[in-house]
């Protein structure tokens, strides 16, 4: 996700009120807020992309005007096809916001905590579980 994009949907975070529960209905509507601005304003940069990528779609005579332009092209394709996958896995965690299971760690169950799901919305993983997969990833790559 975009640097802008994040700082612009994420400017005014959650405050828990006192004796407010983890992941109360209003937690949970601040967050589905977060995620379906970051659905919407994806969308547009996707309908964007395709625009100008028809709108710049012209035949080069010169053989490096034309691999210039089918490498720009490739790495728009690349980006676009990175934020539609971001926009199925904030379709499936508006889903877990549906049913109750937002907020809680995938593998281990305990809370992933107000802060890290400010950072980043689409988590899920607590930081703990979250370290340990990327250590196994970093093994793996070995």
């Amino acid at each position: 996700m975009p640097n802008e994009l994040q700082s612009k949907l994420l400017a005014t975070p959650y405050e828990p009120k006192a004796g407010e529960e983890y992941m109360s209905p209003g937690q949970l509507a601040h967050f589905r807020k977060i995620l379906e601005d970051m659905k919407a304003e994806l969308g547009q940069d996707i309908d964007r992309a395709v625009h100008t990528m028809q709108d710049e779609a012209t035949v080069f005579a010169d053989p490096n005007d034309r691999a210039s332009q089918e490498s720009d092209m490739t790495l728009e394709l690349r980006n676009r096809d990175r934020e539609r996958k971001l926009i199925k896995k904030i379709d499936e965690i508006i889903g877990k916001i549906d049913s109750g299971d937002y907020g809680y760690c995938d593998s281990c169950g305990i809370e992933i905590g107000l802060k890290r799901l400010e950072a980043r919305p689409t988590a899920t993983l607590c930081i703990d579980c979250k370290t340990l997969d990327e250590m196994r990833e970093r093994q793996i790559a070995k």
